[in-house]
């Protein structure tokens, strides 16, 4: 199987004056682009797709989710997908990548958002339809944005995205309970600790490595992964190698010997066994389950 595709913004048909954002109608989108977009693939941007009408399932980094009238996804950069639809798809799509956005709002980060805070945040929200109406017109008019050419277009475009980030945002957050919400400073701590984990998972896989890079104790760090994910800060770490594992085990060309060794493990029974344990199945078994 030949090693999975990342799309870049440039492979879809732009918009002369931009070259860092994409937008379009979705039911255009999945037609003009059919050919690279119903296989599994990554991209080097944001996603952010509403479906206003139509159903199927979508896999995001090997979980499926049902696509229904309300349903949006939000994909960060990385992240492996693929869907099928058994019903027309209608709605809208926009992506960018970091730039884009982080030009001009310097003062904003586009992980305050909680769809891309974190990979353990679901890639997922379903809309009721009075939010849905809303949310289309967001859409509607970022599209229009897209395709005209008048002045500041780009600041404009940037805006847009942003407050349709903090209507999703509230959709997104209106059903956690305040008692559920951790504190500030923990949330910061650990989109540190995940950006830590980003940049040496292959290598350091020890909670003593980022408490260290954090400059906190490990009881704290264990503290702080409890209370935000309800999980220990070990299992945070193995969660993002498992899932490396996952996608070059179906995505790429190596061996399961050389992508544990890829990984940092260099006794592939180990590697092995430890796949199995937190996947339930062997890592040739999941291979054949996900190979299309």
């Amino acid at each position: 199987m030949k090693n999975l595709p990342v799309l870049s913004i440039n492979q879809f048909e732009q918009q002369e004056s931009l070259v860092n954002f994409y937008s379009n109608d979705l039911s255009i989108h999945l037609k003009k682009n059919a050919k690279i977009v119903h296989k599994p693939h990554s991209h080097d941007f944001y996603l952010c797709v509403c479906f206003a009408a139509g159903e199927g399932t979508h896999e995001i980094d090997f979980n499926s989710y049902n696509i229904a009238k309300g349903s949006v996804f939000f994909l960060r950069p990385g992240q492996t997908h693929r869907w099928h639809f058994s019903s027309p798809a209608k709605g809208f799509i926009f992506f960018h990548t970091a730039d884009f956005f982080h030009f001009q709002f310097t003062n904003t980060n586009l992980s305050q958002f909680p769809f891309y805070f974190s990979l353990e945040n679901t890639p997922k929200l379903q809309l009721d339809d009075f939010q849905l109406n809303n949310v289309v017109k967001h859409f509607d008019v970022i599209n229009k944005e897209y395709y005209g050419q008048l002045a500041f277009k780009k600041q404009k475009l940037a805006s847009l995205i942003n407050l349709t980030y903090i209507d999703l945002s509230r959709y997104y957050t209106a059903n956690v309970s305040k008692k559920d919400v951790a504190s500030s400073s923990y949330l910061s701590i650990l989109n540190a600790l995940e950006r830590e984990i980003e940049l040496h998972y292959k290598t350091e896989k020890t909670v003593k490595f980022y408490a260290d890079a954090l400059n906190i104790t490990t009881k704290h760090l264990n503290r702080v992964t409890r209370a935000t994910i309800n999980k220990t800060t070990s299992e945070f770490i193995l969660d993002r190698v498992i899932l490396e594992a996952k996608r070059l085990i179906v995505h790429s060309n190596n061996s399961l010997s050389l992508t544990a060794e890829v990984l940092g493990y260099f006794d592939y029974a180990h590697f092995s066994k430890l796949f199995k344990t937190k996947v339930g199945i062997t890592a040739i078994a999941f291979k054949k389950k996900h190979t299309y």
